[in-house]
């Protein structure tokens, strides 16, 4: 998307919806690049990044765990098996579902696109302070909260 030229209206260019999603476009290609660097996917880091903070579940579980949609998760799966950095094994309660887990190769290539995810961070938030980030982050979160239903559901505070 093209930035605005300095003739364009602040009517406009400085409403928070319009910043937000400016940004999140300059997000979006600094994370890509990274990935794609590293021959990745968001949906690879997301995939391999659960698996690692849960350890071994069903691709329903990881679905709903990673938010890829299931049509979307055993392609990933697939990209991700044959490149060694997932196995995939039939569960011992339910043998005609599979439990995916990480393997070694798949703990590597984590750590390459965490790497990559906090460079683009850093590129992304640079003129910001490290308060002025920790900030930033507590509002995001709070608004993602809010529109997402968070706050509202049962448990929570």
């Amino acid at each position: 998307m093209a930035t605005p030229s300095e003739e364009s209206p602040a009517s406009w260019t400085n409403l928070p919806s319009w910043l937000l999603t400016q940004t999140a476009n300059h997000a979006h290609r600094l994370v890509t690049e990274g990935f794609s660097a590293a021959d990745a996917r968001g949906y690879h880091y997301r995939l391999l990044a659960t698996l690692a903070e849960f350890g071994p579940a069903s691709q329903a579980t990881l679905g709903r765990r990673s938010g890829i949609h299931l049509s979307d998760m055993v392609a990933t799966i697939n990209e991700l098996a044959e490149r060694d950095q997932v196995q995939r094994s039939p569960d011992p309660a339910d043998r005609r579902r599979n439990i995916v887990s990480l393997t070694t190769a798949g703990k590597r290539q984590l750590r390459k696109l965490d790497k990559r995810l906090a460079d683009a961070q850093g590129e992304l938030l640079e003129p910001l302070s490290p308060e002025q980030r920790r900030h930033l982050t507590e509002l995001l979160t709070l608004l993602l909260d809010h529109h997402s239903g968070a706050a509202d559901s049962p448990g929570e505070e």
